[in-house]
């Protein structure tokens, strides 16, 4: 039995793991789906003052309130952020790092740095119209995060919400040899184009030296488009 703690990416909750948190748990193993400060049934916290340290100590106080050891921390999209920053603060509870479809931040690195010059202007111009100069609204798209089921676009809207815009610019530092001792995987899903072209880069630069990389063929949301698949993945890291 291995005990998993999913952390979820920018917009999302612990909700969206509804689907994949059971299947794991079918198989035996502990499963925690926390949601950070400020965004799904949290969205009632979300002030300017939330940052990544804000969703790190989150991560970080659930691993020790809950007496958590040996864990496999999965962070999904923007989730890699935290669960670096939360490896720094308490490398002895985890056992496993697992980066979902998500960019691999290097020292003094911050979510912001991963988008072109053009796109972080978008977002920070987005920000100051419509989030008051600190938030990023739920702006999803026709087909958000790459779900084609409408049922599911429906469920998925229904459910994000807005993001505070400083835990994109505040960066990860290193500094922890126990926390860069950790193995770690990388998964991708295979349809996100934006991850895609980000794990061949990173491929070339040897960010994955040492570890374990597997695809997956589904679009970024994979929790919600192939629960079954990812569990199987998921469950390959325990063994």
């Amino acid at each position: 039995m291995a005990t998993y703690v999913l952390v979820h990416g920018a917009w999302h909750g612990g909700w969206c793991w509804q689907r994949l948190a059971p299947l794991l748990r079918t198989a035996g193993h502990d499963v925690y789906t926390p949601t950070l400060t400020g965004l799904g049934e949290r969205a009632h916290l979300l002030t300017p003052a939330v940052d990544l340290d804000t969703h790190a100590q989150d991560v970080a106080g659930l691993l020790e309130y809950e007496d958590l050891r040996e864990v496999i921390l999965v962070g999904h999209s923007y989730a890699s952020m935290v669960i670096t920053a939360v490896a720094e603060r308490a490398a002895e509870h985890l056992s496993h790092l697992v980066y979902l479809d998500a960019f691999v931040p290097r020292d003094g690195e911050c979510g912001l740095d991963f988008f072109s010059p053009e796109a972080q202007s978008r977002m920070l111009e987005r920000a100051r119209i419509e989030g008051e100069g600190w938030y990023l609204p739920a702006h999803l798209g026709e087909r958000p995060f790459g779900i084609t089921d409408e049922t599911d676009i429906a469920w998925v809207r229904s459910k994000c919400t807005a993001h505070p815009l400083k835990t994109l610019q505040q960066p990860v530092r290193y500094a922890n040899p126990a926390a860069a001792a950790l193995p770690r995987t990388y998964i991708l899903c295979t349809a996100t184009p934006i991850f895609t072209r980000f794990a061949e880069s990173a491929r070339q630069e040897g960010r994955f030296a040492g570890w374990r990389y597997r695809e997956l063929d589904a679009v970024h949301d994979a929790m919600v488009t192939a629960p079954l698949a990812l569990a199987d993945l998921l469950t390959e890291v325990t063994r």
